[in-house]
């Protein structure tokens, strides 16, 4: 059986049994989870590789994950070759922000997958948000100075070999975590998820063949990457510039500008980051990865839908990211905040650089933050430590013909809420308020949406952290649209409202009632 060179009716198969093979491994990974992060939240993505480690297919989940992820299994590559190269039933974890990560709750499994006759066919991978790593505060997302107080680091090593878990490494990982029970069976379920996407790629091999499946991998990747350069072929040649600044980094007040200048020429493009600020004394600082997946984002989005999401997309586009600034930060930075936040901002960026080239397709800034939090401490009631952590949505910016979507995840997140009732019932909290925070999208022709107002109330004595954006510097509206609004903390302690900075870290007392109203959507047009 042969494939014929762009037959649309083969490709349009392979494209979605691909596909359907990433989006089986994250309901296996769903609902064998221990954590309400992954199987609430759906903090997690799940990806099918190449022999090469090119990204052949994902499924819908976390757009930041997803563009990240081959640096990922091109680390775990480098890492076990030749003399050590991997072998069936291989799973390589890691974490480590400098090596194909993003931050380190962040946990990749990477298999490889062989058919019969031990030919290499690809690997799948699968990565999710664990709420806890150990580091300085529960949850593992603090305000930080260096990396090593984030969390404990892993390199690529293998924590299954030959089909058998690696226990020594398994202990070694849950010795270093505040919530060791929660956290074995998260990377149980990732197992699950990647032994079922292995399962099934094998399947299809041996229905269709090695060499046709190959073939079929090979021309996805050129179809994706020939409409990208189609896409880019239709807007105009020129340098596209635009600037926009994270609030600060948590240990000073001072703003940080990123700066991008995207250069048209025929079908191809340079994304080129120079003129952004140095990387930052605090944990702000997003690594390669995170920018690469930024801009792999972008220009899927203007793709449309029915174009395969793999490597291909990034064929046509060169990104410069200066190294040692703020988007691609060198080691020991802390870099906890710049997969949540900066990737953001790179967002923004981005698609306030490409409204000047494509006006009638791009969208104002949306809330520009992911309004990280993160609570710990000790649970009475259940007898043990908790650790939370959840990113609250807010207001989508207004576009073309349309209103912004209200009290939603924009950009680099893709996640739900935390459902109240699964919050309460696991953790020492209660939702005091659930609201869309009325009129604080911009104003204009089309508005932008409306942000959200999350209250809680700690039952217990706890540690809270945040890492938030977007309360000084408003989101930007498009075409004569105004802002939406900043977003802001505060805690209500004995009748008295306390003011938050937008990052920090503080000791919350039972009864205290924490308040975080996200920013608003930019408006579009003129009103």
């Amino acid at each position: 059986m042969t494939l014929s060179d762009y037959d649309p009716i083969q490709l349009e198969i392979f494209k979605h049994l691909f596909a359907a093979i990433a989006e089986e491994m994250g309901t296996v990974l769903r609902k064998t989870s221990f954590s309400p992060n992954i199987k609430e939240r759906r903090d997690y993505s799940c990806a099918l590789f190449d022999a090469g480690g090119l990204m052949i297919a994902q499924a819908a989940h976390i757009p930041v994950h997803l563009g990240s992820m081959p640096l990922s299994v091109l680390a775990a590559l480098e890492r076990f070759s030749e003399a050590e190269a991997l072998q069936p039933g291989d799973m390589v974890i890691l974490n480590d922000p400098f090596r194909g990560g993003t931050h380190l709750p962040d946990i990749t499994l990477v298999s490889p997958v062989f058919d019969e006759s031990q030919a290499l066919l690809g690997f799948v991978a699968s990565r999710a948000h664990h709420a806890d790593v150990g580091g300085m505060t529960p949850g593992s997302m603090p305000v930080s100075r260096e990396i090593f107080q984030e969390g404990l680091i892993i390199p690529p090593v293998r924590l299954v070999r030959a089909g058998k878990v690696n226990q020594e490494t398994l202990d070694l990982l849950l010795a270093n975590v505040r919530t060791p029970l929660e956290r074995s069976g998260d990377l149980w379920a990732q197992i699950a998820a990647n032994q079922r996407g292995t399962n099934r790629l094998v399947e299809m091999t041996g229905r269709y063949g090695q060499e046709h499946i190959a073939e079929a991998m090979r021309q996805l990747l050129t179809y994706t990457e020939r409409m990208t350069r189609s896409l880019i072929s239709s807007l105009p040649d020129g340098s596209y510039e635009f600037e926009d600044c994270l609030d600060d980094d948590g240990i000073s007040d001072q703003p940080i500008p990123i700066r991008v200048a995207i250069r048209i020429q025929a079908d191809s493009a340079v994304i080129d980051f120079t003129g952004s600020a140095l990387q930052q004394a605090g944990s702000v600082n997003a690594v390669y990865a995170i920018t690469l997946s930024a801009v792999y984002y972008v220009f899927r989005c203007l793709l449309g839908l029915d174009v395969p999401n793999n490597s291909g997309c990034l064929e046509p586009i060169q990104v410069i990211a200066p190294i040692g600034s703020v988007v691609n930060a060198s080691r020991p930075a802390a870099v906890a905040g710049g997969n949540v936040e900066t990737s953001q901002r790179i967002v923004d960026v981005l698609l306030g650089a490409l409204a000047q080239a494509c006006p009638d397709k791009i969208p104002a800034a949306s809330q520009g933050s992911m309004n990280n939090l993160t609570i710990g401490g000790w649970d009475p009631k259940r007898r043990k430590a908790f650790t939370y952590y959840e990113t609250i949505g807010g207001g989508m910016g207004a576009r073309p013909g349309s209103d912004g979507p209200s009290a939603i995840h924009s950009h680099m997140t893709n996640t739900l809420n935390t459902p109240v009732e699964a919050l309460e019932y696991a953790y020492p909290l209660q939702v005091s308020e659930y609201s869309i925070r009325s009129e604080s999208g911009g104003a204009g022709k089309y508005r932008g949406g409306n942000g959200i107002r999350r209250s809680l109330q700690v039952l217990e004595n706890c540690q809270v952290t945040l890492l938030s954006d977007r309360r000084r510097f408003a989101p930007y509206g498009l075409a004569g649209g105004k802002p939406g609004q900043v977003g802001r903390n505060f805690i209500l302690r004995d009748g008295k409202e306390l003011p938050l900075p937008g990052k920090g870290s503080l000791e919350l007392k039972a009864g205290d009632l924490l308040v975080i109203d996200t920013p608003g959507g930019g408006g579009w047009g003129k009103g």
